[in-house]
């Protein structure tokens, strides 16, 4: 249930929907199995797997919803193949040379063939609606995957209004000031041993693990001009990740005691309860730390005026 990626959108103008309608809706998009000659499908599926039917968690103005993306994967490699030997079959029959018309038009029937065989890979993605703060977080890996679930979420509501969540401050501009100087650095953030360096020429991206942050070489490398893309930063006693300049929060953990505190929890073995009962705790410690993090980076950036439709 813990998310470990965080990519996070303001939402303007948001949809009032109780609970009861906002699940009516995600019925209607609900996920069904992918067909045989379907490449994709993505459809919201129950948060708690097998051992629940809700579409939505709703809890102290905090909701949960999970997406279902099932996909076909067909290696190009082996459509290539396919085509070159039914090409070089009736190039040898017919004694001429297919023109590219006519290999495209064997691409997409060796395509059509093998589809429906091809093996489905499933994955799902988890959403954090917090409709006090009127702010959506999806557990994403890349914007892509995250920018795909607004656009369920936008078909499934009709209308939806969001923009990626900016801060006054750029975050390359504040993990470059607070890598280089250490008296810049906020009460309670504390630097991890990972950052990635990118250089405004052409001499690419350094990426550093496992090293002390505060070293001379890495402050070196911040003098010949280069600036921090990502950086493992800590909040102390609550939560550690990586920081990208997107403001995209990447290997999200949550601290010890938060974990502890869960499984303290009396959920009397039920798997509903657990689920919600981690969900609360887990959208608690990211709020609070959130707006910690865009207030360290100068505020929120942007106005309502600026939404566009996800």
């Amino acid at each position: 249930m813990w998310f470990k990626h965080l990519h996070l959108y303001r939402l303007h103008d948001a949809p009032e929907l109780d609970a009861a309608s906002l699940e009516t809706a995600l019925g209607e998009q609900a996920f069904r199995p992918l067909g045989g000659s379907e490449a994709r499908r993505l459809g919201w599926s129950a948060p708690a797997g097998r051992a629940g039917t809700q579409l939505l968690h709703e809890l102290q103005g905090q909701r949960l919803m999970t997406a279902l993306r099932q996909e076909r994967i067909l290696p190009a490699s082996v459509v290539r193949e396919e085509v070159e030997e039914r090409s070089e079959a009736i190039e040898i029959s017919e004694g001429r040379k297919l023109r590219r018309q006519e290999k495209l038009a064997i691409k997409e029937q060796v395509y059509e063939e093998l589809l429906p065989r091809a093996f489905v890979r499933s994955q799902k993605v988890d959403l954090w609606w917090d409709s006090r703060r009127q702010l959506i977080a999806v557990n994403a890996s890349s914007r892509k995957r995250a920018e795909e679930l607004l656009d369920l979420l936008r078909e499934t509501l009709g209308s939806l209004k969001v923009t990626p969540l900016a801060s006054q401050t750029l975050p390359m501009r504040a993990m470059t000031t607070w890598l280089g100087d250490p008296g810049s650095r906020p009460a309670d953030l504390v630097l991890g041993d990972q950052v990635e360096l990118k250089a405004k020429g052409d001499d690419g991206v350094l990426r550093a693990r496992q090293v002390d942050l505060d070293s001379d070489e890495i402050q070196q490398l911040l003098e010949s001009g280069r600036q921090a893309s990502k950086l493992a930063l800590s909040i102390e006693g609550r939560l550690s990740f990586v920081l990208h300049d997107d403001l995209a929060i990447k290997a999200l953990r949550f601290d010890d005691a938060l974990i502890d505190e869960a499984s303290q929890a009396d959920d009397g073995d039920d798997a509903l309860v657990r689920l919600e009962t981690d969900f609360i705790l887990m959208t608690q410690a990211l709020a609070e730390n959130i707006e910690r993090l865009i207030e360290w980076l100068g505020g929120e950036a942007g106005t309502a005026g600026d939404a566009r439709s996800a």
